[in-house]
């Protein structure tokens, strides 16, 4: 538990880590440097009244010294007095020092005198210890004031080393002693208290600054409580690569709200803009766009299955219905796209009244390809034959309103009545973008594009709404059990530019097959059969008598005799 508080403190102060790096809280770092700055101001200040302070000392310090330095040069005066007449040095000297002791006030305090030879003939200091007298005096303070002396200056301030010790002192020469008498107070003991007052400051300042920014701290986390919000949003956003809008529901009027509302602006509209993008390019694309944050020209060879769907009798709705035929278009698309991208399909391309589906791109879809195509192509007929209903009840609404439809209006009705052909085939195919960088688009080429175009052409032959190839059909039967269609096997054909016959199928779903439909299509399956191998006139006879609507086309071509070499293969003269 202790580790647990201790990771989340650590996490709070020093922030957590995203992806391997470790996400530095903006707070610690004003804090931080809120801090430093807090520091090295109150050392500076500090510092300088050090500095002021010292100065002042000494002012005071020489004031006082040289104060004292006048009664003892007095003092020495009435002592060599005596002298002359008790020439007794020793008491003189005697004398002498224990004065000095009475007036010093410190432990650190000196009186000395120095003869002009370097001799010491007295010497005072303010410590019980009363034997501190030394032979010589510093020679390098002897010679500084001996320098002064030969100039005529009789007084002055030295440093001078004794017992130890350095002095900061006055000094004034005395003729009658022939000496220098020297007052000072010890450097280290003089200093002493500024410094102790120079670093109780500066510890007091620095327990202040800390408390200031603990405090800090806490109202730097309220105040920026949004900011955290908004960065911890956007870095999930970031990791789901999906933009959102940061929850700014209790955030005050500042410049973080503000900039969180700036960046919900910038999301919406980046997210508009995505939802105009997937309007125009497929979503797998979309998704790559999103994660790479580009889009190459580039592509490659895949297996899919193609879906071409087209209105039958385009040229006379065109006609009739002028410029609304855009309204009819969408309504069309409208219900059609949406019913491919329910079952995982993406556009191809729409050129006019044909539109190109395929299906097996999309990494996420877990179903056959060929199947999601076959229920497509069904979902499109049921969308296309309620449109049919809509405008057959519009039409019987009219009439009860009207009466009987004029000839332009029941042109009008005849041309909304679409119909729409599927072709589907599949196969290796080259997916991916196409043109320049400056303008490229998403699509599928392939032979077996246009084997879809051309089996969606053979609906209009054959009278059936769907066709698909035999690589559609094996591939629903093999890998997909239960799979729920008939494949009733149309004919086998060899479509305008190609060189071989391929076998077309007639898809079904098996529960809209009844006991009727299921004899019919093994009539016509028998018929087919006998067709194949040359005996037309068995087989026309099975085909006048089927009520299976492509059995009119076979009673029709095979009223003649079998051409000879004939193969099976029906050629088609156009596309």
């Amino acid at each position: 538990m202790a580790d647990g508080v201790v990771r989340r403190i650590f996490q709070a102060v020093f922030g957590k880590k995203i992806a391997g790096t470790r996400i530095f809280p903006i707070t610690t770092k004003i804090i931080i440097i809120f801090t430093l700055f807090m520091i090295g101001s109150n050392i500076t200040t500090n510092y300088i009244n050090l500095v002021f302070s010292r100065e002042e000392m000494s002012k005071l310090l020489k004031e006082l010294l040289v104060k004292d330095l006048r009664e003892l040069y007095s003092y020495l005066n009435n002592q060599h007095e005596i002298y002359r007449f008790s020439n007794d040095l020793k008491q003189v000297v005697g004398q002498i020092e224990e004065k000095s002791r009475r007036d010093f006030s410190k432990a650190s305090s000196l009186a000395i005198g120095i003869k002009t030879d370097g001799t010491i003939f007295f010497a005072a200091t303010g410590s019980t210890n009363t034997d501190s007298r030394e032979s010589k005096a510093d020679s390098a303070a002897v010679a500084e004031m001996t320098r002064s002396l030969n100039k005529g200056k009789m007084d002055g301030f030295v440093r001078l080393h004794h017992g130890g010790a350095e002095y900061y002192t006055v000094y004034r020469y005395h003729p009658k002693w022939d000496a220098f008498l020297v007052r000072g107070e010890e450097y280290g003991e003089f200093f002493a208290q500024s410094e102790r007052i120079f670093v109780n400051v500066a510890i007091i300042s620095l327990l202040i600054t800390l408390a200031c920014a603990l405090i800090g701290i806490m109202l730097l986390r309220f105040i920026l409580r949004f900011l955290h919000r908004i960065t911890t949003d956007i870095i999930a956003m970031t990791g789901q690569q999906q933009l959102g809008l940061v929850n700014l529901q209790g955030a005050s009027n500042d410049d973080i709200t503000f900039l969180g509302t700036a960046f919900n602006s910038l999301s919406s509209t980046i997210n508009s803009m995505i939802t105009i993008f997937k309007k125009f390019v497929n979503q797998d694309v979309v998704a790559q766009a999103y994660r790479e944050k580009v889009v190459r020209l580039e592509g490659s060879t895949r297996d899919l299955t193609c879906l071409f769907s087209d209105i039958k009798r385009f040229t006379f709705i065109t006609e009739t219905l002028g410029q609304d035929i855009i309204t009819l278009l969408n309504l069309h698309y409208g219900n059609a796209i949406r019913e491919i991208m329910r079952h995982d399909g993406i556009i191809g391309s729409i050129i006019g009244d044909a539109l190109l589906s395929v299906y097996g791109v999309l990494d996420e879809s877990n179903d056959n390809k060929s199947l999601q195509s076959l229920r497509s192509a069904w979902a499109i007929q049921s969308e296309a034959a309620l449109l049919r209903e809509r405008m057959t009840e519009i039409k019987r609404n009219v009439e009860k309103q009207q009466g009987r439809l004029s000839d332009a209006e029941e042109r009008v009705y005849q041309a909304v009545l679409i119909e729409v052909g599927v072709g589907i085939d599949g196969g290796m195919v080259f997916y991916g973008n196409i043109g320049s960088n400056e303008r490229m688009t998403n699509t599928v080429i392939g032979d077996n594009v246009n084997s879809a175009s051309r089996l969606e052409g053979l609906t209009r032959v054959y009278h059936v709404p769907v066709i698909c190839s035999e690589y559609v059909k094996n591939d629903v039967e093999a890998n997909v059990p239960g799979h729920g269609y008939i494949f009733v096997e149309l004919d086998t054909v060899q479509v305008k530019g190609k060189t071989i016959g391929r076998r077309i199928y007639y898809p079904v779903e098996a529960a809209n097959v009844n006991r009727s439909m299921k004899t019919a299509f093994a009539q016509y399956e028998e018929a087919l059969e006998l067709y194949y191998k040359g005996n037309w006139k068995r087989a026309n006879a099975l085909f006048k008598s089927c009520s299976f609507e492509p059995a009119a086309i076979f009673a029709t071509r095979t009223q003649g005799t079998c051409p000879r070499n004939w193969s099976g293969i029906w050629e088609m003269t156009t596309k």
